[in-house]
């Protein structure tokens, strides 16, 4: 072996034991800022949330029912369970609720990312041809070159910041999927009581076509009593005035029945005009309350709440991160390069470099601390969102519960009105026909009873609204294995 080769061997050789040492070094000093990392000094204060100033129980009492997770399925309507079927899996807001799921989730690993080494490489190639010109003898000779590299950094976790956004934002993402069944229960809820907005729509058209018979029978009674010297002209014009005011309100009926068809198109994703599945003429019968249980219940079966608990906790955790960014950071950072001239040492003679950077805040005119104020202010505001949520929650079921008891007793009234009313125009018509009363003594008391029957059927389909309003406040647990295509599980049965 000659001198240069042996020289050479030497140089690889030491340039092999300075790259493993290095390597070396990146190991153990990576273990220890690990170590040091797991003991990080800041975390969110314990917080213990209790339910606060809510009620040990509902004011209004519901006996205990076997209803189903999947409420609707209590009105027994095959045609109802259809349709919210298609609207958990066409319904724009839920899917715009599923895309921003997405985006968190996304954001989550993104952010967690940060917690892992990044590791880059690069190559290069380029070819050139150079030209000398030595006594007058040109030599054209073609150069090339290549060069691979590689490197590395990491910022160290020393305090818990990386760590607590990260946790932050998962904690983001674990809302906005509660976000999802917020909107999917919300849906469920509008595609029924539109569904009953129909109902009832049919059933007061009804109830008008019958009155308009009934309305023109008297006529054609009067009438007959007119040509005969035995009413006057005026009680026929007036009950013609109460025939063509039956007749003018049957249009807007339908009316409003095409514009909820609309809605509940819209509902499902489809254009206004899209045929719909909706056959049902008369109101479903509706069962005693369901049972309600507990107020504190609401804590885990309302999405809503357990988003806003989700976010509060996020919030502490961005603190804690905020707090982190105020103490110095170490980063690490590694590159290894070679070029065309080190082929054929390839693994023994990189040109490595290994640095660690401290970066600590001494003057930032106070930016750090402002951003720890704010992420504390967001808290606060977190906190006030969340057992405003949770009252909210309780209100809506209170609410029901009352609307639902009063409106029972407000329809077993007018029933009773409407019973007595009927009576009341009977003998009102036997007076008239023996000449005892005028016919506008019948006119009112046939009008008061035609206004009754419409306020009760309007009344009945308030009731049902009221109901799904209860359903919905009391949340429930069948969202919990919804997915993008609208499939529910049976959890809750």
């Amino acid at each position: 072996m000659t001198k240069k080769q042996h020289g050479k061997q030497n140089a690889n050789r030491a340039h092999g034991i300075s790259f493993m040492s290095r390597i070396a070094v990146l190991v153990l000093l990576s273990s220890a800022v690990s170590l040091l990392s797991s003991c990080s000094l800041f975390k969110p204060e314990a917080r213990t949330l209790s339910a606060g100033d809510m009620p040990a129980s509902y004011s209004v009492s519901a006996v205990e029912s076997g209803r189903s997770d999947r409420w609707w399925e209590d009105f027994e309507d095959p045609e109802l369970t259809g349709l919210i079927e298609e609207a958990l899996s066409g319904n724009f807001t839920v899917k715009e609720a599923w895309a921003r799921l997405r985006q968190a989730q996304a954001a989550a690993v993104k952010t967690g990312a940060a917690r892992y080494p990044d590791l880059f490489i690069s190559a290069g190639a380029s070819t050139a041809r150079k030209r000398t010109d030595t006594g007058g003898i040109a030599n054209t000779a073609t150069v090339k070159d290549y060069s691979l590299g590689v490197a590395s950094s990491y910022e160290i976790d020393l305090w818990g910041g990386i760590k607590a956004e990260t946790e932050a934002v998962r904690l983001t993402s674990n809302a906005t999927r509660e976000d999802v069944q917020t909107a999917a229960m919300t849906v469920a809820a509008e595609v029924t009581e539109t569904w009953i907005d129909i109902i009832t729509q049919r059933k007061i058209h009804r109830l008008l076509e019958d009155q308009l018979r009934t309305n023109e029978t008297y006529l054609e009674l009067i009438d007959l009593r007119y040509r005969k010297s035995m009413a006057s002209a005026l009680d026929v014009f007036q009950q013609k005035q109460v025939v063509e005011k039956i007749a003018a309100e049957i249009p807007l009926v339908e009316e409003n029945e095409e514009l909820l068809r609309h809605e509940i198109a819209l509902l499902l994703g489809k254009q206004p005009k899209a045929p719909l599945s909706i056959s049902r003429k008369n109101l479903p019968s509706l069962d005693e309350p369901p049972e309600t249980g507990l107020p504190a219940d609401l804590l885990s079966t309302r999405p809503d709440i357990r988003a806003a608990r989700l976010r509060l906790e996020a919030a502490d955790w961005y603190v804690t991160a905020a707090r982190a960014d105020k103490l110095p950071t170490i980063s690490l950072s590694a590159s290894a390069n070679f070029g065309a001239a080190d082929l054929d040492f390839l693994f023994d003679n990189w040109i490595m470099n290994l640095a660690a950077n401290l970066l600590g805040p001494i003057f930032d005119g106070k930016k750090r601390s402002a951003e720890v104020d704010r992420t504390r202010a967001v808290v606060d505001e977190k906190l006030s969102a969340y057992r405003r949520t949770v009252l909210t929650a309780v209100k809506e079921v209170e609410d029901a519960l009352v609307s639902e008891a009063k409106a029972r007793q407000y329809i077993d009234a007018l029933t009773a009105r409407i019973e007595t009313a009927r009576k009341t125009r009977d003998e009102a018509r036997r007076r008239y026909m023996k000449g005892l009363e005028n016919y506008l003594t019948v006119l009112n008391q046939l009008l008061t009873l035609q206004e009754l029957e419409i306020s009760r059927a309007r009344k009945q389909g308030e009731l049902l609204s009221t109901r799904v309003t209860l359903y919905r406040a009391l949340g429930g647990t069948w969202t919990d294995q919804l997915t993008p295509d609208g499939m529910i599980g049976k959890t809750g049965e």
